[in-house]
């Protein structure tokens, strides 16, 4: 059984800016861009897709 504060869905990626607009899921959302600052992750505040820095990625400076 799944943790209650699991994500329900889990995205790597090589950046820490990314953009969310529910993609997948029925309903969708207004696109919204997110920052992860100086975190290896970031969630959405619509959908809660969490967007995970793949690791070995060389996200540059960008905190």
């Amino acid at each position: 059984m799944a943790d209650p504060m699991d994500a329900p869905e889990v995205v790597e990626v090589e950046t820490r800016e990314v953009s969310c607009d529910g993609d997948s899921l029925v309903s969708g959302h207004p696109r919204v861009f997110l920052n992860m600052g100086s975190k290896d992750f970031v969630e959405c505040p619509y959908c809660d897709r969490r967007f995970v820095l793949k690791e070995g990625a060389k996200p540059g400076a960008a905190h």
